[in-house]
């Protein structure tokens, strides 16, 4: 190991993966596995088909504590916290005063807190950002004695139910906590492959031998950041950093799903968020959209990496890839993109410049695999 390697933070399952013969990178400050020895086109297939577990400790995770913590929360975000049941999950989204994103997360109404997972390369950013904007409001508590696994698949709940009873119960965006051996865990059954899975939340003490114990399931083998990042892409998830940051806003992104009725024009708690007026102006075409993400298929078998100029028939520059790779599930080369407004429809022609040549693309609805998250 390098002494550049040496200096990047671990994970708790740092030993087993060494053990399982992973090859480590770094990414988000730490060592992360990038693949093992079965390669990513296997380990993203067996996600497809069973169950793959990953390590995802180096995400952030908190809770916000206190009788005000929804109503605070609810103004850093233009969704909707305060309405939220108890045991339900969301997505949300962190903005500038700008109406861009700095970050995407995942939040839970657990109850007695709310629940918040961000992304790894953010988090210290995102815990000072919420600090200094929630104020006394609420109560900011990182956990960074948790590690996070997820484990996505078809089988995934087959292999956790036999550790976990009850945890089939759950539905897509619910979480609920659950006992092991002792420790608590926190679960959610959602996913960031579009395919049916849980995330776990579980005491950094106890993550090796959870991990060895999902390990010893039939349908369950280890999965690096590799096949992650082509699985997500097949199912038409952002990655933050590469298709949102805090240059795009959630309209340009096609993230209006994500803010409901209630937090937009006419919604009973409309506004109140940064860059309210920018976002909503956005949604209700007051304000124009110069740029929209898309998802393109390429018409030759040419992979487009992202940061890939995109031109019309006529040469002129119309946007860039921000994610591509041959997606293995589709067997063709996809991609996400910014493009200019008038060139966004589904069915577009237009040209990626790769190592000087045009290849041909076409603009394609997402996600570009099914997805199948357990909705009950």
């Amino acid at each position: 190991m390098s002494a550049a390697t040496q200096e990047l933070r671990t994970t708790p399952l740092h030993a087993l993966h060494l053990e399982l013969g992973a090859r480590m990178v770094p990414f988000a400050g730490y060592s992360m596995p990038v693949q093992y020895p079965a390669g990513l086109m296997a380990e993203h297939h067996h996600t497809r088909n069973a169950a793959g577990l990953f390590d995802v400790s180096h995400m952030g995770q908190l809770r916000l504590e206190g009788p005000h913590a929804a109503e605070a929360f609810e103004t850093l975000m233009p969704v909707d916290v305060v309405g939220l049941a108890p045991g339900k999950q969301r997505y949300g989204l962190l903005l500038t005063d700008e109406g861009t994103i700095i970050d995407d997360l995942m939040f839970v109404n657990r109850g007695d807190d709310l629940f918040v997972i961000v992304n790894g390369a953010c988090k210290e950013g995102d815990i000072a950002h919420m600090q200094q904007r929630l104020g006394q409001r609420c109560k900011l508590v990182p956990m960074p004695e948790r590690a996070l696994l997820a484990l996505q698949g078809p089988t995934a709940v087959d292999a956790l139910k036999r550790l976990v009873p009850g945890v089939e119960k759950l539905v897509f965006m619910t979480g609920e906590r659950f006992a092991w051996q002792g420790g608590e865990l926190f679960i959610t059954r959602s996913g960031y492959t579009g395919e049916d899975g849980f995330e776990i939340s579980v005491d950094g003490t106890q993550a090796e031998a959870f991990a060895r114990a999902l390990l010893a399931q039939p349908e369950v083998k280890p999965i690096g950041l590799g096949a992650r990042n082509s699985l997500r892409l097949e199912a038409g998830l952002c990655l933050y950093g590469n298709d949102i940051d805090t240059s795009t806003t959630p309209v340009e992104a096609g993230l209006n799903w994500a803010m409901q009725k209630v937090r937009r024009t006419g919604g009973a708690r409309a506004g109140g968020f940064p860059g309210a007026d920018r976002v909503l102006g956005q949604l209700d075409g007051t304000v124009p959209v110069a740029r929209k993400r898309v998802g393109l298929v390429a018409l030759d078998r040419v992979p487009v990496r992202e940061h890939t100029e995109l031109q019309d028939a006529g040469g002129n520059r119309i946007g860039e890839v921000t994610s591509g790779l041959l997606g293995p599930t589709i067997d063709k080369p996809v991609a996400m993109a910014y493009v200019d407004a008038q060139h966004a429809a589904v069915g577009t022609r237009l040209n990626a410049i790769v190592r000087g040549k045009a290849v041909p693309m076409e603009v394609a609805p997402m996600p570009f695999v099914p997805q199948r998250y357990h909705r009950g």
